[in-house]
């Protein structure tokens, strides 16, 4: 200890070492090289970390542009809220960066070394290597989580709360560890304003049923937007058809991106509440959840945001949000399917009624009435999914360890990638263009329908979703039935987007009428 390099920067988590080289890489653009040593001395020695000298990074920047390795704001190297903007300048990023060449890190993230992490990443379907390109469906799993669950059942199964044995603590400890996990992984203010429920359709019902007949009667009104996904549809229907109430819909531009100027004019005395999606499953697109909410805070009406497609991609704070609830499914950020969580402000949870009733809810029963516990406990009815509630704490822990800033940036350049890869599809149609994507491009091919498409994919062992996505109101704005939905993950590579624009290209030049 004690060397010249213990005041080295961590390069992989130092975000002012990331904007030098970024200042560097531009240097270099431009022809001046002679002061990356002296920016950055005994950095760039691949003894130390594994990263280029300068003759090697001039060629890796080779065939770069400028306006390619600048942030949405127009500075090299800055930080983003969102990285998924698209720019059709990013798909030149070199491959190395991207998971083609093994052993090359992209900076913060070596996909090569997470890969080793999912198992069924080495299974093979029809003779061929599986590319699961099917992550806004569900993610795989990694080892970590895999083992957690192996090792509860081992070691810590048991009910909850009421047992006065060993492992009814243990399991007991595990549970609400996880809870207190998941607060921490959305920024929640309590554990206590965590609710462990099926996943976010079981969420969003819940605050449909224990919060809506509470609050919305006849002639109030409800919003949604166009881009959601039925189980933030249906419910809020249930509930207007209950209460007299009305639905009205936030229209989306030509891009699939919100109206925020038809928003607004939604708005009014009657409004009750907004319930949005921070990512469409159907076309990827961001929404500005944070603007929705301030203007419907200023309106003093309520907000739900559905965060399935998002805490995978995007660093989630709710309480910097200001969200009133957020709700998540497990299997979408690689846990075990069957585990979510809905995040309800404290004062909103206590006010709400139980919506299940039965164990672990109560205070007291008698044949008269009943006392109720206060939340969480109020909403989780019964034995709780104690395992897969464990599981998904190890994958939020696992997401953790990789890091959120480093996933975005390494799926907003496979998003750039793929983006330019089916553009030059002939015939090949993309759905949804918004600035602000998540890692979804969804897209029609003349000639075929999306099931055919789907099929001919996956004799080429490539996962990707074909139909109306559960959103069948964003798909049908679109003219459309059901779109082809290839979606992306940390672990997937350039390879395998080679690989699918590889079999569309085939699929194209032998196009023939529907």
């Amino acid at each position: 200890m004690g060397g010249p390099r213990d005041s080295l920067p961590d390069p992989l988590t130092d975000q002012s070492w990331l904007d030098r080289l970024a200042a560097d890489a531009l240097a270099v653009l431009h022809g001046d090289t002679g002061g990356l040593s002296a920016t950055l001395p005994g950095i760039l020695q691949p003894q130390s970390h594994g990263l280029p000298k300068d003759d090697d990074l001039k060629r890796l920047l080779a065939g770069l542009t400028p306006e390619s390795v600048l942030a949405p704001d127009g500075r090299p190297g800055s930080e983003s809220s969102v990285f998924y903007f698209l720019d059709p300048h990013a798909a030149t990023l070199n491959e190395r960066t991207l998971g083609r060449i093994p052993g090359e890190a992209h900076p913060g993230f070596d996909v090569w070394a997470v890969r080793r992490d999912f198992p069924i990443l080495a299974e093979r379907v029809n003779g061929r290597p599986l590319i699961w390109l099917d992550n806004a469906a569900t993610t795989q799993k990694p080892n970590a989580v895999i083992e957690r669950l192996s090792d509860f059942y081992r070691h810590e199964n048991s009910n909850i709360h009421r047992a006065a044995h060993e492992l009814a603590a243990r399991a007991t400890d595990a549970f609400e560890g996880a809870r207190r996990t998941v607060a921490r992984f959305l920024g929640a203010g309590s554990p206590d304003e965590i609710v462990f429920v099926r996943g976010t359709t079981e969420a969003i019902n819940l605050v449909a049923k224990a919060w809506g007949p509470r609050h919305v009667g006849p002639g109030d009104e409800l919003v949604v937007s166009l881009l959601e996904h039925h189980a933030n549809i249906v419910p809020w229907q249930q509930l207007a058809a209950q209460t007299g109430a009305r639905l009205h819909v936030i229209p989306v531009d030509a891009n699939g991106q919100i109206r925020l100027d038809e928003y607004q004019r939604l708005l009014n005395e009657r409004t009750k509440l907004v319930a949005i999606s921070q990512v469409s499953n159907a076309l990827g697109t961001v929404t500005p959840v944070r603007e929705v909410i301030e203007l419907a805070h200023r309106a003093g009406v309520l907000v739900l945001v559905d965060g399935a497609q998002s805490v995978a991609h995007l660093a989630v704070d709710v309480r910097a949000l200001d969200a009133d609830f957020f709700v998540f499914s497990g299997h979408k950020i690689f846990g075990p399917t069957g585990i979510g969580a809905l995040y309800g402000k404290a004062q909103l949870l206590e006010a709400m009624d139980p919506w299940q009733g039965g164990g672990n809810m109560i205070a007291d029963v008698t044949f008269e009435r009943t006392l109720y516990q206060g939340p969480p406990a109020r909403f989780e009815a019964g034995t709780p999914n104690i395992a897969d509630a464990v599981g998904l704490a190890e994958a939020l822990k696992y997401v953790e360890r990789l890091g959120l800033a480093n996933i975005a940036r390494y799926e907003h350049e496979l998003l750039a990638y793929g983006t330019a890869a089916l553009q030059a599809v002939p015939g090949l149609h993309l759905i949804g263009t918004a600035p602000d994507k998540a890692s979804v491009l969804s897209f029609v091919l003349d000639g075929y329908c999306p099931a055919e498409v789907g099929d001919k994919l996956n004799r080429e062992g490539i996962a990707v979703r074909a139909g109306h996505h559960c959103a069948q109101p964003i798909v049908r704005h679109f003219g459309h039935e059901a779109t082809v939905r290839p979606s992306f993950a940390f672990y997937n590579t350039v390879d395998e987007i080679d690989t699918l624009a590889a079999v569309l290209q085939r699929l194209a030049k032998g196009q023939r009428s529907k």
